[in-house]
This record gives C-alpha cells, sequence and structure tokens, in this order.
C-alpha cells in the first residue's frame, strides 16, 4: 500500500493539474456517489491535499472528493484531448478541465462529502506525519495509550499517527534499534521513533529519485531484505507476519541489532 510519502506526490501531481480550475467533467463511479457528481461539474477545484494515506480534493461549491489508493490504486493525468488511460472497468474516479483529465484507477475507497463534514471520513486519523499540523506530542500520547501493544502493531495504526506503512516502520524500528515486538511502554525513546519516521518520510514527499534509507544497491536496511545480510552487522535479516486478524503485515528486522527484550 502506498505510503504517506507516496500519497503526497500523488496529491502534488493532482494539484499541479486540477487547482484553479473549473470542472467541465465529473465521474465518480461507486454507487453511493455516482447520480451526486453531476453536480461538480461546474465546480472550481480549489485544491488537493494529503491527509495520511487518505486523499481530498476540495472544490469551491463546498464538496470534498474522499479517495483513498488501499493497495492497487493510482492517480494518472493527462491532457484533455487524450484518450483516458486504463481499462474502463478500473476507472473509479474522472475529473476533467480544459487543460487536464485526472483519472483514478482501482481506487480503494471514493467518498463525495461536504467539505465541513471532512470528519466523517478522516476526522479518525492521528497527526499526519507530513501534515502542516504535525503534533509529535499527540502521536507519541496515542500511542502510549495501549502500553502493551507491540510497537510494530501500534505504527501502522493509523489512528495513532498517519501516514506510516510497512516500509517506514520496519526501517524507522532499525534506525532506533527496536524490535518490532517491543512492547511501546518498553520502547526507551518513543519521541525519537516518531521523528526518525517522519524524517525518512518526509525526504521522499519531494519531486525526484527515491531517496534511499540506507546506502548499497537495495537502499533500505532491513524492508524487504529477508535471508539478506544486514548492512550494519551482516547478522541475517528475519521477516514475519502478524498482526491483528484480517490486518496481518509483513515485517523485517535485525535479529543482533534490534533484540527483543
Amino acid at each position: 500500500m502506498p505510503e504517506g510519502d507516496a500519497v503526497f506526490r500523488s496529491c502534488a501531481t493532482l494539484h499541479r493539474a486540477l487547482s484553479g480550475q473549473v470542472l467541465t467533467r465529473a465521474e465518480l463511479r461507486v454507487p453511493a456517489a455516482a447520480a451526486a457528481a453531476a453536480e461538480l461539474v461546474g465546480q472550481r477545484v480549489l485544491e488537493v491535499v494529503p491527509r495520511g494515506k487518505h486523499q481530498l480534493t476540495r472544490l469551491d461549491g463546498g464538496w470534498t472528493i474522499h479517495t483513498h489508493l488501499r493497495m492497487d490504486g493510482t492517480w494518472k493525468v493527462v491532457e484533455a484531448s487524450a484518450r483516458t488511460p486504463g481499462p474502463a472497468h478500473e476507472v473509479r474516479a474522472l475529473l476533467t478541465t480544459e487543460q487536464k483529465q485526472a483519472v483514478g484507477l482501482r481506487l480503494g475507497m471514493v467518498d463525495l462529502v461536504r467539505t465541513d463534514h471532512e470528519d466523517e471520513v478522516v476526522g479518525h486519523l492521528g497527526p499526519d506525519l507530513l501534515g502542516p499540523g504535525w503534533d509529535e506530542d499527540l502521536a507519541v500520547a496515542n500511542l502510549l495509550r495501549e502500553p502493551a501493544r507491540t510497537i510494530g502493531e501500534a505504527l501502522l495504526d493509523q489512528r495513532n499517527l498517519a501516514g506510516i506503512g510497512t516500509i517506514y516502520r520496519a526501517e524507522s524500528l532499525f534506525h532506533q534499534r527496536v524490535h518490532p515486538r517491543t512492547p511501546v511502554a518498553e520502547v526507551a525513546d518513543l519521541a525519537n521513533l516518531v521523528r526518525t519516521a517522519r524524517r525518512l518520510l518526509s525526504a521522499n514527499k519531494g519531486p525526484g529519485p527515491w531517496v534511499p534509507t540506507a546506502s548499497g544497491r537495495d537502499g533500505r536496511w532491513v524492508y524487504g531484505r529477508a535471508g539478506k545480510p544486514c548492512p550494519r552487522c551482516r547478522t541475517r535479516i528475519e521477516c514475519e507476519e502478524y498482526g491483528p486478524a484480517t490486518q496481518e503485515r509483513l515485517v523485517w528486522w535485525c535479529p543482533r541489532c534490534q533484540p527483543l527484550g
């Protein structure tokens, strides 16, 4: 699933293409929003902004189009006169102006809400690691609400802090030498851990090539490197899948650099 940095870049691309422009065509191809989408034609796009892994396209008529990429979603921006990209059955959202068309393919979530009711779709989220209202103290306090929970699970819970996924969870825990199954209450410096996650995400929110979190060909310390030697100590990197039922995710760590207990 794309993490906060990828969603930030996607929103920046959409914002450049759509902000200030009037919609000449608007389709939201999900049952709950399809009929209401017709009202959006003629409205001006104010901005496209991220909220953690969520995307908010705000219009001057007081509506917000809320989308989430989930595992397979993506947005394509092409000229308005170009052929709409992707198979028609994969298109979940289509927003066209005189200059551009933005096509949301395989989007995991599509909602249409009043802008002053955005909390209905993103109000459950914790502080956004890449947002202007980032609150480190609140993120730490949120994590500590369940002190016995493993830090690996707590970091992926978007109610605690929004934007981190399996890549930056693994890399942040490695940087802080914390095993993913360590209880939250036993993490020596939670503030520095979330600060590290924010630093790694921030390094990759801009345009240009991906900024590695480690030197070497893989570009990462532990993520996706099961069975390979740790770049720091050469110990074999371990991997397992764990988490709440139906929410299990892979996690990677170095047994020597990140001992449990």
